[in-house]
């Protein structure tokens, strides 16, 4: 078996067909992942005909999108899945002429070397925002999260105005 034939298959879909349990490992509030859901754009990776992991894109401005949700399914995780799924919502934007992805995560670990190494960059922090926006706690590796990082990858400079 080549390891092409184990690469998933990703292609983009729609709103209402995007896995919600999929998304809820990565936004456990339904209410909000209901909320941007409809006005975003989804891409899924498939095993077969099963989705394994999603990534959701919501317009910021004309040409700025933030990544509100990206999620492997846990049997499939650190398999490059993720990493092959935001390579290519990277690609496509970049290919529309985007200027900016941006992305918030709750934890300084392992998905912020995540990012890093698709070239986002640190360029802020919401703090306190997972204690004000989420109505019970939100823990990973024991840990409560309470601030969000936010990264930016710059996908074409901003024009300069003449």
């Amino acid at each position: 078996m080549k390891s092409s034939d184990l690469s998933p298959r990703i292609a983009e879909t729609s709103p209402a067909d995007a896995p919600l349990e999929l998304m809820l490992l990565a936004d456990p509030s339904e209410p909000k992942v209901a909320a941007y859901l409809p006005r975003s754009r989804c891409f899924a990776a498939y095993s077969g005909v099963l989705p394994v992991a999603v990534c959701i894109v919501a317009p910021l401005s004309e040409a700025a999108y933030e990544i509100m949700n990206i999620a492997v399914t846990p049997s499939q995780q650190k398999k490059g899945i993720g990493t092959t799924l935001l390579s290519h919502v990277i690609s496509v934007f970049r290919t529309e002429g985007a200027w900016r992805l941006e992305v918030g995560t709750g934890t300084f670990g392992y998905q912020l070397a995540f990012y890093q190494r698709q070239g986002f960059r640190v360029t802020g922090i919401d703090t306190d925002f997972f204690l004000t926006n989420y109505p019970e706690p939100i823990f990973e590796d024991g840990i409560q999260l309470k601030d969000m990082l936010r990264l930016t990858l710059v996908l074409r400079p901003f024009p300069e105005k003449g």
